[in-house]
């Protein structure tokens, strides 16, 4: 059954500019939101605090009594968001590295299955990851140290300790911002009235009026984003939408996706045909406007019309995206859409304007709002091994050739569009982990 209700992202701005008097006020809270943010990371980024990650409450009691809060003159609303916003930072920034040592660990030739067994144990029990990156014998509650005996027993557990100390040290980064772009905000601190929003200050019961584009009024934990050299704001809500559910979706579809037209599908629809115009457009723009800058530097060192121009651009991109999505969903009326899971873009080369248009390649934003849109549908959307997809043909499974767009098995003499025999087999891919 999907879920009645998934979480999605809204925005509100302000309709006129902020007087400099009240944008000052608002950024005294951004400042401040971002000192309490690099004392938590200074405090509690290291190895030692690992085991006040979880739940947090006991940092939560460290920084009441540490006197921070007065020293800032911050309001508790503000001053307790500012600190789990950053204890959820360091805990994704663990997070990151123990999948990265874990990746590393399984592709290290000089590993057995047991040593893999074992690091893996200690990157997915926190307590005893904990012990060993702090130097101390690793003790569990009395269900897991039977089974942290019976690994250790078959290893060399100085030496793959060792490893694991060495491999966080070189990919750990204590975090640190210098940004004072916005801050969180709870439903105690913010009030909706006046075609606009009344947000709490530094100073007691005195609040900054904004007013809004639209009448929309929410009580949950807000996020606002100060642009200062404009003079307004920009408030994200994240708010519950209901899932729709659709009895004529029932496809399985398998899609490709592309630099010149965003997606094709098994059967060889395509949708997005003009995102290569628009991206070739957009890639040449940055191109020339870089190095004009480059050369200029000295005599224009403003952006501002630069910034507003690349958003306008942006903002035509995703337009566009977001349209051909629907369509896509619309018209193909999927039940699981089957996606190759595909590498990073590669900007090597000698061709600087190619470069620039891998580099502007939006497929970041596509993947992000083709998942949410699934979700919104009810459709599932499934990754599937990307390896050799556009190489192997889609009918024998043997490698074929590419040439000028076109695919050409030498096997079974199969011949399609390469983008088509890409999906194909990411349609072909899924439908076999499913079976």
């Amino acid at each position: 059954m999907p879920p009645e209700t998934i979480c999605k992202t809204v925005h509100q701005y302000s309709s006129e500019p902020i007087s400099d008097e009240n944008m000052e006020k608002l950024q005294e809270i951004a400042v401040g939101y971002g000192k309490v943010k690099n004392y938590v990371y200074a405090r509690y980024g290291g190895r030692g605090s690992l085991s006040k990650l979880y739940p947090g409450y006991t940092i939560q009691n460290e920084m009441t009594k540490s006197g921070l809060r007065a020293e800032l003159d911050l309001p508790s609303v503000y001053f307790y968001l500012a600190m789990f916003d950053a204890l959820g930072d360091i805990k994704s920034q663990w997070t990151k590295v123990k999948t990265k040592v874990s990746g590393l660990a399984a592709k290290n030739e000089n590993f057995t299955a047991e040593d893999r067994h074992y690091l893996r144990f200690l990157l997915k029990v926190n307590n005893a990851f904990e012990a060993v990156l702090n130097e101390r014998p690793v003790c569990l509650d009395t269900s897991l140290q039977p089974q942290y005996e019976m690994l250790a027993a078959e290893v060399d557990t100085e030496r793959l300790n060792r490893y694991l100390c060495r491999q966080v040290r070189k990919y750990y980064n204590r975090q640190h911002t210098d940004r004072a772009e916005g801050f969180s905000i709870s439903a105690k601190a913010y009030r909706y009235g006046e075609h606009g929003i009344y947000i709490a200050t530094r100073e007691k019961r005195k609040r900054v009026f904004v007013p809004l584009t639209d009448n929309n009024q929410y009580a949950a934990q807000l996020y606002i984003r100060l642009y200062m050299e404009e003079k307004r704001l920009e408030i994200r809500v994240p708010v519950n939408v209901a899932v729709r559910v659709h009895e004529d979706y029932n496809n399985h579809v398998g899609v490709s996706t592309g630099l010149f037209t965003m997606l094709t599908t098994d059967e060889g629809h395509k949708y997005g045909e003009h995102l290569g115009e628009y991206q070739s457009e957009y890639a040449e723009w940055i191109r020339k406007q870089t190095g004009s800058y480059n050369r200029n530097r000295k005599d224009n060192p403003g952006r501002k019309k630069y910034q507003a121009k690349k958003r306008r651009y942006e903002e035509k991109l995703h337009s566009y995206i977001n349209q051909e999505l629907n369509r896509f969903l619309k018209t193909e009326k999927p039940c699981i859409v089957y996606m190759p899971k595909l590498p990073g873009t590669q900007a090597g080369g000698v061709n600087r304007k190619i470069n620039h248009m891998a580099s502007m390649w939006q497929r970041g934003y596509l993947k992000s709002r083709l998942t949410q849109k699934c979700k919104e549908q009810s459709v599932e959307l499934r990754e599937v091994f990307g390896k050799d997809i556009g190489r192997q043909c889609s009918q024998c499974g043997a490698m074929g050739e590419k040439n000028k767009g076109m695919f050409t098995c030498a096997a079974c003499g199969y011949e399609a569009e390469d983008k088509v025999n890409a999906a194909r087999n990411a349609k072909g891919r899924g439908m076999e982990l499913l079976s």
